[in-house]
Parts: C-alpha cells; structure tokens; sequence
C-alpha cells in the first residue's frame, strides 16, 4: 500500500481562483503545501502562521541548556511549538542540531542566553520563576504539583541533567514519577510530559 502523502496539492482551479487574501503564498499554491503544519495553515505564509500563534500563546517559557549539542533539543522546540509556548530559551552554545525541530523552529520565539546567569537576569526582569525538570535529590513529583501560570521550565542535558548552577538557580525542581528500572527518560520526552502537565493545568482545549 503507497504511503498516505502529507499536506495538499496546488490550489484547485489555478492561479484566476486563488483567494485574495494576504496570508497566503502564491508558491504554495501553485505548488502544493506538504509541510508539517496543521490544516488550518495549509497555504499560508510563515510569517502569517507565526502572527496567528502570537495571538494565543501560552504563558509558558521552555529553557534548555545546551552545552554538547544535545540532539533533544530539536525534539523539545517541536513539543513547545505544538503546545504553543511563549518562548524557547537556549542557555550555553548559540548552535544546536535543529535536525529534530523538523522545521518547526521557524514558528517558535527562540532567545539565547550565554549562560544560566543571562537567563535568571532575563527572568528576573521578565517577573517569571524558574523552575527545573531534574530528577535529582529533593526534587518534588510533579504529578499533582500546583504549577505557576508564568513560569520558565528548565531542562539540563541527557545524561548530565541540569547543571549544578542550575539547580542552585531554581526556585524549586520538580521531577517525573518513574517505575521501571532505567534511571531517566529521554529529555525530549520528559521536556514534553512536563509541558503536558502545565498544559493540562492551565491550557483551555484546543
């Protein structure tokens, strides 16, 4: 059986039926739209998909320290673009494998930070706690944790967790419950089980 293709073809009727509305790129509808967007974007613009999210992000910022190119950063800009996140924090090295954002960098506020201290100060002055996802001593479940409605969520690396500065800098970290034997989960996975949580607190339905 051939695999179902993504997206949508050129705009039916040609070029005299294209709707007159600026949102819309006249390459993706002459050509087809098959990127990895949701319907009601299909045609539209990057820029126009970017000012329609505006609208409603979420409260919620996602900071990640990356200091060995962590692949998973890919995969947690994807899950904060789709739960909406305010923004996308990147503490250490500018560059980071955009290889599993899968394009979806291009819809996500993205900030840099030389270093955890530039991302306190940020928070500081932005009026946001910061929280950190580690499951290291003291840290608290947060199955049933009552999280801030405006926050910074902080990841550390796979492996490493988060940085012994970080953890310092956290007004409180919170841990995933686990149950088997492997000691953590992938960071990528427990950055989207985190954001799920905030999500299901404080988020209306889709």
């Amino acid at each position: 059986m051939a695999d179902r293709q993504v997206g949508v073809g050129p705009w039916p009727g040609g070029p005299q039926r294209w709707p007159d509305d600026p949102r819309y790129d006249p390459e993706l509808l002459a050509a087809g739209d098959r990127r990895n967007v949701d319907d009601r974007y299909r045609y539209w613009t990057v820029e126009a998909i970017v000012a329609d999210l505006d609208t409603r992000r979420h409260p919620l910022h996602v900071a990640v320290e990356n200091f060995a190119h962590d692949m998973n950063i890919g995969s947690v800009v994807r899950t904060a673009n789709a739960f909406a996140v305010a923004e996308v924090h990147i503490v250490g090295r500018r560059r980071w494998n955009r290889r599993g954002a899968m394009v979806t960098d291009r819809y996500v506020h993205l900030r840099h930070h030389e270093d955890v201290a530039g991302l306190l100060d940020w928070a500081r002055h932005a009026g946001l706690p910061v929280v950190g996802i580690d499951n290291v001593p003291g840290s608290v479940p947060i199955e049933g944790r009552a999280l801030p409605r405006e926050l910074v969520m902080l990841f550390g690396q796979e492996s490493a967790g988060l940085s012994a500065a970080a953890r310092q800098a956290c007004a409180e970290i919170l841990h995933i419950s686990q149950y088997g034997s492997t000691r953590s989960i992938n960071a990528g996975a427990a950055a989207a089980v985190a954001m799920h949580s905030w999500m299901l607190e404080h988020a209306e339905p889709a």
